[in-house]
């Protein structure tokens, strides 16, 4: 795909171009529509500087691999035991997908079928509560849609669960929606509190997560994030789960690519430590949307059962790209990709820092960086769109203690796996932080009036867009996306 990817020669290229031209072609004669926004979204992605750390650019091999008759079976259940007959082709799909996982990762269980991280999450609350709780006479409360669910319902429902609890990091300081967060399910699903970070430095203080776990003792402690510039002690998360009877959960959706590519070993690699682990494919891990769940022995036979307790057929056209993606990462260059995707992070914050910028934590070691904007006189909204506007796509992000909300925001979150996929090395990075100071240096809230500023409008200084798009049109061109693949 890239110099950054298993070096496709140019037999294969004109291969996959010839299977997307097919392709392509065919859609065209149904709906012509669709066909128009798939060529525009490629040529969107090579015009533009995609710093989004939740993307990234699937190989040709897996991206082919989703567009296939296996997307035509109903296959609930799991390897060898389906509610539908027919489905030996699907076990063995599902089979090589968890065997990859396995190896990949080191991990003694794998499940394939998570549709996504939030379903992946699902399973993994759910496997826990199964294993851990009894929890008798829920089936009236689930015999109602879960938008019929009061609150009063809800407050039946964690009772009947055991009033059970769950400890994960806060919005504002990093973590995901699924960790905790009020309006998410599994705010309403748990008794929950979050942890955050030092209010001084960013960072997390495990004597003060501790501290927390002791007085509030979870059933489940959730460790991983998706706005976390650092690396986890998931040895230390260990040690206070056990201490407090917790189940360590750890979400690795964000970082699995660097503990595929084993930029995070020991300590900072949760498997070995954490009873279930969960993640998406995408992200660094660089392959199709989906999940996966990993789990240690005790904890296999109930997330095997996450068709039927939480998802229904699993997608047996993405499994199999999975497993294309999984065994991608199982090659050496992955790992040489992998330590890029961190040292461009490295030379991203550097780049920041030395122009002025004010970093969240002051840097980074995994492969996110979290810009504050206040110091530009900007809300996170304002500064994704001025930087939208040039042609560099980000996105807004809250960070600790945010006085702007989740909303509007305060920050931006810049991540290096995708751009690292298409070849940029510390050079282009440095640039990269150079152009994104000249935009947010350009934008100028709008007034609204004598007394204040909006924190959704604003003022793009002319010329600056057209600037920014010039320069990182040279560093696109030198480093194209999927190259040599015409349509």
């Amino acid at each position: 795909m890239t110099s950054s990817t298993a070096a496709p020669g140019a037999d294969y290229a004109d291969t996959a171009s010839a299977a997307y031209r097919a392709a392509l072609q065919v859609i065209e004669t149904v709906e012509p529509r669709i066909a128009a926004a798939t060529r525009k979204e490629l040529a969107d992605q090579r015009d533009s500087l995609k710093l989004i750390a939740s993307e990234n650019y699937a190989s040709p091999a897996v991206l082919l691999t989703m567009g296939t008759w296996l997307s035509d079976k109903y296959a609930e259940g799991t390897i060898g035991h389906r509610f539908y007959a027919g489905c030996q082709n699907v076990d063995v799909v599902e089979s090589v997908a968890a065997e990859h996982a396995r190896e990949l990762f080191g991990a003694p269980y794998a499940y394939a079928q998570p549709h996504s991280g939030i379903d992946a999450n699902l399973v993994a609350f759910w496997a826990i509560l199964a294993t851990r709780v009894e929890a008798p006479g829920l089936a009236e409360l689930g015999a109602k849609h879960v938008n019929d669910l009061s609150e009063a319902d809800w407050e039946s429902l964690r009772n009947k669960l055991g009033n059970q609890r769950l400890m994960g990091m806060s919005l504002d300081a990093g973590g995901h929606l699924t960790h905790g967060f009020r309006p998410n399910i599994s705010g309403k699903m748990f008794h929950q509190r979050s942890y955050g970070t030092d209010p001084e430095t960013g960072l997390l203080d495990y004597d003060a997560l501790a501290a927390a776990a002791r007085e509030f003792k979870p059933l489940i402690l959730v460790g991983g994030y998706s706005a976390y510039p650092r690396r986890v002690d998931f040895a230390k998360l260990r040690e206070i789960a056990d201490e407090v009877g917790a189940t360590l959960m750890v979400d690795m959706a964000h970082f699995a690519g660097l503990v595929a590519g084993k930029v995070f070993t020991g300590d900072e690699d949760p498997v070995p430590h954490a009873h279930v682990t969960t993640t998406t494919t995408h992200k660094s891990l660089r392959g199709p949307r989906g999940g996966l769940v990993l789990a240690q022995p005790e904890y296999s036979d109930a997330v095997d059962k996450g068709c039927p307790m939480v998802l229904g057929g699993p997608l047996s056209h993405v499994m199999a790209a999975k497993a294309v993606a999984l065994a991608e990462a199982r090659q050496p260059s992955f790992q040489a990709y992998a330590q890029r995707v961190a040292d461009n992070a490295k030379s991203l914050a550097e780049g920041f820092l030395k122009r002025g910028a004010r970093l969240v934590t002051g840097g980074t070691d995994n492969h996110i960086v979290l810009l504050d904007v206040t110091s530009f006189g900007l809300t996170g909204r304002q500064a994704e769109s001025a930087l939208l506007d040039a042609g560099v796509v980000t996105n807004r992000n809250s960070i600790p203690a945010d006085p702007n909300g989740a909303w509007y925001t305060s920050g931006i979150r810049f991540g290096t796996p995708a751009l690292t996929t298409r070849g940029f090395g510390a050079a282009e990075f440095d640039r990269v932080a150079e152009l994104v100071v000249d935009v947010l240096q350009n934008t100028q809230p709008n007034s609204t009036g004598p007394t204040g500023f909006s924190k959704a409008k604003y003022t793009l200084a002319d010329g600056t867009a057209e600037r920014v798009h010039a320069a990182s049109a040279e560093m696109l061109a030198a480093n194209p996306l999927y190259p040599g693949l015409t349509l």
